[in-house]
């Protein structure tokens, strides 16, 4: 049944073919436009699911754009959180809202998240992002129609690269189990992901013969052909006594030949020229009005920079990033100098890299890109960070210097108990990258911006954790752990490209904190600053400490500059590299000398400021001293998406926040 109107049971919209075939491909020429506009996104996968999405939302699944909850609906579960414009422009479509307002994609503030947030759009039956957990969703709604003896049909599309996560196979044995004939899996059968041929990465067929061994009925489809789509939801719909998966054989990047059966097009968005070129191939040049979409999506970022900017703290002069003639930075993104590393030590034999599907993304391919007879030490792993992670330690045993890298959400989180149990317990040399940390990540949004890695990571047993500030100091930490450090550890860096506050020569000793101090204005930012070795710093009688981790570190400066020119106060700026082990001596003596500290980290607030609080809690050179104590962090709330340094405002952990924070206790401190 297709779109009804829940209270009289009457057909609000009846679409044929040719019309579904029309809204389809009016909508890969909307998606091209909010993808440009947004300037991020995932060009391919977006327009390899789109028939199958205009046939779902348009003339299969029964529901109500007026009554997005009513109970007799369908559920449609998107376990490819990455396709979220193809579901934005279908519920649009339907009548949810006016489908043109999908041109605020990935835009602070837009419920059109870069990944999908249930608790933000009406029609989204689940937030998303992490592949392979939407099938299990499924499941359980499936059950619970089963066990409620209610008629909704569950729909739920998922990704042939996602097939490579562990636990779509535990769902896919669980719907068979169960005969959960109210089920229905749409498989996009592209055939890419992002590190290439879905065969080549790690190969998920015979696909067909696996689900049947498992009690699905398979349906075989060729997913651009709407006849065949429609023709293939009938016949799951009447199946009884098992799930059906529908297997889409589709293309990606289908529509636009430049996109077409590229793997860069899965994370990439048009630029304009790209963008016009491909609304002209989809015979929509006359018809999609860009330039007024676009003028749309720029009155909305104008108005959620205004609502943002006004939130501010406020000082003399504008003293955010090259905004003055002086005190100029160059910007660098810190994974760059994670293969950079992998780049020069990569001939030591030992060295064993393995891939999770976003290699390029987090520069771990960096290890073989100009070296190829390093290759075969190069191992894809698909989307399995589990498994990967038990692998490396494998290696690992047997002598191996292990590198594995993904998202600090996935590389901390989805495969916390392999960390656990299997690295950590068995203390195996294994070297975990955990990219894209903090809210910077930006317009992926809440799913992809690791805000919680730390909390996790830092309370296991024998794991050797460094955050380090800036591209250079990455590429030191991890020729430095890769080759120092025997035992588990973990490297946490940055996506966005931040600033470079450091030189070659400036020192860097694991487990040993950098003091730096801020010396007057220059014309490039990194030389208004002196940095020494903790261990040979003496105390210039500062007035407080600025202790932080990270990209948190050039913020950190930044505040002392606003400090010291627009206050006249003085900072100690501690770049505590190294979380474990801590430098305790240097955060027990910046208590004592200066009687404030404030604590900065891009994650959520305590992850870093609690471990400092801890010892200094316990310091017995602290006992009846008088210090105060601040933290700057996110404050327990998911990330969300918006460009990275908006987001760096948002969520308060700017250079403003830490200068204003610190200005509170110093206040206070002068008030005794």
């Amino acid at each position: 049944m297709p779109i009804v109107d829940s209270k009289t049971g009457k057909i609000r919209k009846n679409y044929s073919i040719e019309e579904l075939e029309k809204a389809a491909n009016y909508m890969r020429g909307l998606n091209m436009v909010s993808l440009c506009a947004a300037g991020s996104g995932h060009a391919g996968g977006t327009m390899s699911v789109m028939d199958l999405a205009a046939a779902l939302y348009l003339h299969v699944a029964t529901h109500d754009p007026k009554d997005p909850f009513w109970d007799g609906r369908d559920r449609i579960i998107w376990s490819t959180g990455h396709k979220a414009p193809s579901l934005y422009l279908s519920l649009g479509m339907a009548g949810y809202f006016d489908v043109e307002e999908v041109v605020k994609l990935r835009k602070l503030y837009s419920p059109f998240q870069g990944h999908p947030h249930w608790l933000k759009l009406p029609g989204v039956e689940a937030s998303t992002g992490s592949l392979g957990q939407g099938l299990s969703i499924a499941v359980g709604i499936a059950l619970a129609g089963k066990l409620d003896n209610k008629n909704y049909q569950v729909f739920a599309l998922t990704g042939d690269g996602e097939h490579q996560e562990g636990q779509i196979w535990e769902a896919i044995m669980e719907a068979g189990h169960y005969k959960l004939d109210n089920l229905t899996n749409i498989l996009d059968k592209n055939r890419l992901q992002i590190d290439g041929w879905v065969e080549e990465v790690m190969n998920i067929d015979p696909i067909v013969d696996k689900y049947k061994a498992f009690n699905w009925n398979v349906i075989e489809i060729d997913g651009h052909n709407m006849k065949e789509i429609l023709d293939a939801f009938e016949k799951a719909k009447n199946f009884k006594g098992k799930p059906t998966v529908i297997i889409a054989h589709t293309i990606k990047g289908k529509g636009v030949n430049f996109m077409e059966n590229v793997a860069g097009w899965h994370g990439k968005s048009p630029i304009c020229d790209q963008m016009e070129e491909a609304i002209k191939q989809l015979g929509l040049s006359t018809t999609l009005d860009w330039n007024g979409l676009f003028k749309k999506a720029d009155d909305y970022q104008a108005e959620a920079t205004k609502i943002l900017e006004a939130k501010q703290p406020k000082f003399k002069k504008d003293y955010f990033w090259n905004r003055q003639d002086k005190m100029k930075v160059k910007m660098d993104p810190t994974r760059m100098g994670f293969g950079r590393a992998l780049n020069e030590a990569g001939d030591d034999e030992r060295i064993v890299c393995l891939g999770a599907d976003i290699s390029g993304s987090i520069t771990i391919s960096d290890f073989y890109k100009d070296h190829p007879e390093r290759k075969k030490r190069f191992l894809s792993m698909g989307i399995a960070e589990q498994s990967g992670t038990a692998v490396a330690a494998g290696l690992a045993k047997e002598g191996k210097l292990s590198v594995i890298g993904t998202y600090g959400v996935f590389a901390a989180g989805r495969n916390l108990d392999q960390l656990r149990t299997t690295v950590c317990y068995g203390n195996f040399n294994v070297f975990i990258a955990g990219a894209h940390g903090g809210v910077s990540v930006g317009p992926d949004g809440a799913t992809h911006q690791a805000l919680e890695d730390l909390f996790q990571i830092c309370g296991l047993p024998n794991m050797h954790v460094c955050v380090p500030c800036d591209s250079i100091e990455t590429k030191k930490a991890t020729l430095y752990m890769l080759f120092n450090i025997k035992g588990p550890k973990y490297l946490r860096f940055a996506r966005e490209a931040t600033p470079i506050v450091t030189f070659d020569h400036t020192p860097f000793k694991f487990g040993q904190a950098n003091i730096i101090r801020y010396r007057g204005e220059k014309e490039n930012f990194v030389d208004a600053f002196q940095t020494f070795l903790s261990s040979e710093y003496k105390s210039e009688k500062e007035d407080l400490s600025l202790i932080a981790c990270g990209p948190m570190v050039p913020e950190a400066m930044r505040a002392a500059w606003i400090l010291k020119e627009d206050l006249g106060i003085e900072s100690r700026i501690i770049n505590m590299h190294t979380l474990k082990p801590l430098d305790k001596k240097t955060i027990i003596q910046a208590a004592l000398d200066t009687g404030i500290i404030v604590t900065a980290e891009e994650h959520q607030v305590g992850g870093f400021g609690n471990w400092i609080a801890n010892v200094c809690s316990q310091a017995q050179e602290l006992y009846k001293k008088p210090f105060i104590l601040g933290m700057i962090g996110v404050k327990d709330r998911f990330g969300e998406s918006g460009e990275p340094w908006e987001l760096v405002k948002e969520f308060e952990v700017s250079a403003e926040h830490i200068a204003q924070k610190a200005k509170e206790l110093y206040d206070l401190k002068m008030k005794k």
